[in-house]
This record gives structure tokens, sequence and C-alpha cells, in this order.
């Protein structure tokens, strides 16, 4: 299965480039694209609701701001999603944060720390190891490296 890695602008590619490198690393198949819960919602919705049927096992999405992009995307996929609140603006990502990850009851959103993308791609690579028992050898030997 592959990963979504979607963002809300161009602008967010930095920030997020530490969730590309982890799957790089990791060897995890992925797509990276950008669109916009609130400039592209069509396009969004789209991609949500077909991502299942076009291999994607995990989307990680990255937004500041209103940061409503995990939010949109959850509300069309039941596919596990991922949110990465991103420090935009003068609130430091606090907006971001709050946005991603106060979700309604049966709609949840995954979110790792302001700005925390190299941790979405590990939690992806660990929700991927539930059914691929050689991307858990792979996660198991990196918590290891951690204790050396």
């Amino acid at each position: 299965m592959k990963v979504a890695v979607l963002m809300g602008s161009e602008k967010d590619m930095p920030k997020m480039q530490a969730c590309i490198d982890v799957l790089d690393r990791f060897g995890i198949d992925h797509e990276v694209h950008v669109m916009s819960a609130h400039r592209t919602p069509a396009r969004v919705a789209e991609f949500a609701s077909s991502a299942r049927g076009n291999g994607f096992g995990v989307l990680i999405c990255g937004a500041g701001k209103a940061a409503h992009l995990a939010g949109a995307v959850a509300a069309h996929s039941t596919l596990p999603v991922i949110g990465v609140p991103i420090a935009a603006g003068g609130l430091g990502g606090l907006d971001a944060l709050l946005a991603t990850v106060q979700m309604p009851t049966g709609i949840p959103v995954a979110t790792v720390a302001v700005d925390g993308s190299a941790n979405a791609a590990y939690l992806a690579a660990s929700l991927l190891s539930l059914t691929d028992a050689a991307m858990g050898d792979k996660v198991d030997a990196y918590r290891e490296s951690l204790r050396s």
C-alpha cells in the first residue's frame, strides 16, 4: 500500500519534507499532492473518496492556519488520516493544531505535533506494519536504533 502526502499549499513543502524523507528511508511508496480544503474542495473530496480504490493505505495531511485539510479528507475517506498542523501565521500553529485535533466523534484524525511531519511518516509506517511484516521489521529496527 502507498501513502498520500497532501498539503494545503506549496508553501507547506519545507515543513512536510521531513515526512517525505522518512517515507523514502522506509521505502514506502508515496505520492505528494497540493490541494486545499478551501480553494479546491471538490478535488480534495474526489481524491479522498477514491483513495482506497487507488491503492492508498494512509493519508497524511499537512496544513496551517485554519487547517481543515485533514478533517475534509477524513470526511470523505475511512482510511487512517494523520494530520500535521503547520505553524503559519501569527498564532504559532496553535490554530492549526486545534483545527486538526478537534474532530467530531466518528470522523477521527490522528494528529502529530505542530510541524511534526516526520512523526506522521513514522506513524504511517507503524500502521502499514499491521499488514506488512517487513515494514514491522523496519519499524522495530528504527526504534532499536534510537536506544543506542
